[in-house]
């Protein structure tokens, strides 16, 4: 298993963890990448947040939709919805995505199912993140894949991270990346 940990905000403050404690965690499970995702604060709040989170965390660190603090992370990670609020062309969203935050940034995509995936396939992305693989308290509205996500997976020519509800122990064929959640750790 390889580790992709989601440091969600809203979650490390309702269970009272501190960064400090949430990257040692990751650390300890031997993590390679932390996506940060705040939904609620300001883009001062958030910029300071990956700002210490980057004194803590010298591997891959991955921000949530907010592309223009791409600067103080080595990528992003946006959803289907803000793809298209890029562009309504796919292909171009990515284009005016690499050109606002640099062509070194990785850059991630969420899906969830295969006409996703197929439009994926297409883009010059890193990896796609596929689920949700089960229920989650943090994305009551999502699609719940289960044993399906595997063989959905496969079809991916992108390095697939499987979110949602995925715990240290689940073993998957065609997955690169685990996604546990801030509270799963």
């Amino acid at each position: 298993m390889r580790l992709y940990a989601l440091c969600d905000r809203d979650v490390l403050r309702s269970r009272d963890i501190d960064f400090e404690t949430f990257i040692q965690k990751v650390k300890a499970f031997n993590g390679e990448i932390v996506q940060y995702r705040n939904k609620h604060d300001d883009i001062a709040t958030i910029k300071n947040d990956l700002i210490e989170l980057r004194q803590l965390w010298d591997g891959f660190l991955i921000i949530n939709d907010h592309y223009e603090l791409a600067t103080y992370c080595d990528g992003i990670h946006i959803g289907q919805d803000d793809l298209y609020a890029i562009d309504s062309d796919p292909t171009r969203a990515i284009k005016i995505l690499k050109l606002a935050i640099g062509s070194d940034k990785v850059i991630g995509l969420s899906t969830h199912n295969s006409d996703e995936i197929a439009i994926a396939n297409t883009l010059e992305l890193n990896y796609i993140g596929l689920g949700a693989y089960r229920s989650t308290a943090t994305k009551k509205e999502a699609g719940v894949l289960g044993e399906a996500l595997d063989s959905l997976a496969k079809i991916s020519t992108h390095p697939v991270a499987v979110i949602g509800g995925v715990k240290t122990d689940d073993v998957f064929e065609h997955v690169t990346y685990h996604v546990i959640g801030s509270g799963l750790l």
